[in-house]
């Protein structure tokens, strides 16, 4: 069946997917409207057409190397049948963003920064992803393994930011209140690398669920950046634009029913690059807020895991707090269909967008 575009194809500007290109649009031409210096909407559907048409090319070569999904057993059943849909799209399409993002301001070092430490995560999501399928098991690496690479390439980043003094130590908050760290901004910054790359890994559970959550949290840190004072920051806004417009055309092709799948290799990437934007911007806080979606998914999984060693019995057997975990197999089987959870996700990832644009730094 061929693909095709949720920009342009006729019959489709009701679908949920449709939808959300067009609101992420409208904000980023609003944007640009009111602020003269910004520059939001040519980079995220440049992206996005590009990356959409990239997935046309890649998603037959990806089957044809063979490079299907094993499906976890102990997952909801009704996954099963996705056995085999390929992956590791992320790809096709991270640099995409990574590349348009860095075209807005070539000589800005802190989006070449950005730029190498999205695409080491990427390599080590890839890395990850190839080792499950040459196991045919749904793991890769081990995941110490995972974290000692993650952990090593955030601290180069975390060290080159150093070096160039792009780190104030503080950390701003609403009402203008100020966090003051100072040194420990590092060990801080190690673990949101650490916890937000996890988190969005964890979020890319169902169809189209990372990829739309990414692209309105992308586009609300753009949106943050332009409606700071002194002119915003055009650069790192115009790259979250593009990454967001990566993810917008990625959709195109992973909305229920998907034909390819992001793969470590794309999630551990969204979340990486969302981490360095949020520490070179002073946006750990709308990080936060706006990727409460991937912040709950998370906490979910921690939650069931201390539950269910807390209350575990003589027999082994522990509560659970939730029907599965992450959070959205939980209301999955609740007997919501997938999309409807989904969408939800995705109007849940607006709201908080809303919320951390109402209590900016």
């Amino acid at each position: 069946m061929a693909s095709t575009s949720p920009l342009t194809a006729p019959g489709r500007l009701r679908s949920p997917a449709s939808a959300l290109t067009l609101l992420l649009v409208a904000a980023a031409l609003g944007c640009d409207l009111w602020f003269r210096v910004s520059q939001l909407t040519l980079p995220l559907l440049l992206a996005a057409l590009v990356s959409w048409a990239l997935c046309v090319w890649g998603v037959p070569r990806l089957r044809a190397l063979k490079v299907g999904q094993v499906i976890r057993e102990d997952g909801p059943q009704g996954h099963l049948s996705k056995a085999g849909t390929p992956t590791m799209g992320g790809l096709l399409v991270v640099p995409v963003g990574v590349i348009v993002g860095g075209l807005i301001a070539p000589t800005d070092e802190r989006l070449l920064a950005v730029a190498a430490i999205t695409l080491a995560f990427l390599a080590i999501g890839g890395f990850d992803d190839w080792r499950s399928l040459t196991r045919r098991t749904n793991t890769g690496l081990t995941p110490k393994g995972k974290l000692v690479l993650q952990a090593l390439a955030a601290l180069l980043f975390l060290a080159w930011g150093s070096w160039r003094g792009w780190f104030g130590g503080d950390v701003g908050l609403p009402f203008g209140w100020v966090l003051p760290l100072g040194l420990l901004l590092l060990p801080l910054g190690l673990f949101v690398f650490l916890a937000e790359s996890n988190a969005t890994n964890l979020t890319d559970g169902l169809d189209g669920l990372a990829a739309g959550c990414g692209a309105v949290v992308f586009t609300g840190f753009a949106l943050e950046l332009m409606l700071r004072g002194h002119s915003g920051d055009p650069a790192m806004a115009g790259f979250c634009a593009a990454m967001a417009g990566a993810w917008l055309g990625f959709l195109g092709h992973n909305r229920h029913p998907a034909r390819v799948f992001m793969g470590d290799t794309g999630s551990l990437a969204m979340g990486a690059a969302l981490t360095a934007v949020a520490l070179l911007t002073d946006s750990l806080w709308p990080l936060l807020v706006m990727g409460g979606v991937f912040v709950a998914e998370s906490l979910s999984v921690i939650l069931q895991v201390w539950v269910f060693k807390a209350t575990k019995g003589p027999d082994g057997q522990g509560r659970r707090l939730f029907r599965m975990a992450p959070l959205h197999h939980h209301f999955e089987l609740a007997g919501n269909p997938e999309q409807r959870v989904v969408v939800g996700f995705w109007l849940a990832s607006v709201a908080l967008v809303l919320l951390g644009l109402l209590l900016l730094p």
